[in-house]
């Protein structure tokens, strides 16, 4: 039951017939996993902390370093060295004291999301290669979940929902196929332009939201955004027949 605080601190989305008051009680029970505490993990969890996410479990075994200063905009120069998740966690928590934030200091491995994923309504891969990415979608499309994806390099984004509920692709592994060096793909190597992370973060708590309060549309498209002229593009994706993750042919994963 929605509280009178909650009306009134919520009263803009209740304002939107698409969510009204049932839909802000979907979005307070929501159950969000992000798996990075990085430069897309900083503006999504800003936005659905703000909109009343208040359940959340975020996973990196990262330390702050003074590079990512100019992306990452809860830390400072003053958290240098310490874990990213622990320190985001505490800022966050301070946006909304009501939030129940549970930060996990490790590495994303099988295991670890083996034991999260089951648990989330909506999960978002904010990290930044594609081992973790492929090993995420793998565990969620095992689990039947949602997963919001998203990647920013030099000036380009990319975003894609692969909502797995119905056990159907298509699913990241179609996307890229294995295709992709995490060494040549780093923004270490190349880098990244700061606002790019925030439009595709952004961009991800928006889907989150939307998936929250049922009125999400936009499953089974690749949004491609490039900051230097500032277009997107939107191209469909099909499930690859002999895809090793969503592919009828694929070995079970359970």
């Amino acid at each position: 039951m929605i509280t009178d605080e909650q009306l009134l601190r919520y009263s803009r989305h209740i304002l939107l017939d698409e969510i009204d008051i049932a839909g802000q009680e979907s979005i307070l029970n929501g159950r969000i996993l992000v798996i990075g505490a990085g430069g897309l993990a900083h503006p999504a969890l800003t936005y659905l902390i703000s909109s009343g996410v208040q359940q959340l479990t975020i996973i990196d075994d990262d330390q702050i370093e003074l590079s990512n200063l100019a992306r990452q905009f809860w830390f400072n120069k003053h958290d240098i060295g310490r874990k990213k998740v622990s320190v985001l966690s505490q800022r966050l928590q301070n946006l909304n004291p009501a939030a129940q934030i549970q930060p996990i200091v490790a590495k994303a491995d099988l295991t670890l999301l083996q034991q999260q994923v089951p648990w989330a309504d909506v999960v978002l891969d904010c990290t930044d290669n594609y081992a973790s990415r492929s090993l995420i979608n793998q565990v969620c499309f095992q689990h039947r979940k949602v997963l919001v994806s998203a990647s920013a390099l030099i000036f380009s984004g990319q975003l894609a929902v692969f909502d797995f509920r119905q056990g159907q692709g298509p699913c990241y592994q179609c996307l890229f196929n294995g295709k992709v060096s995490d060494q040549d793909a780093s923004c270490a190597k190349n880098g990244v332009y700061s606002p790019l992370l925030g439009i595709m973060g952004s961009a991800q708590a928006n889907e989150a939201l939307q998936i929250l309060v049922g009125i999400h549309d936009q499953q089974g498209y690749l949004h491609c955004f490039d900051a230097r002229h500032f277009q997107w593009q939107k191209f469909q994706l099909n499930a690859n027949p002999s895809c090793s993750v969503c592919s009828k042919t694929a070995l079970p994963t359970e």
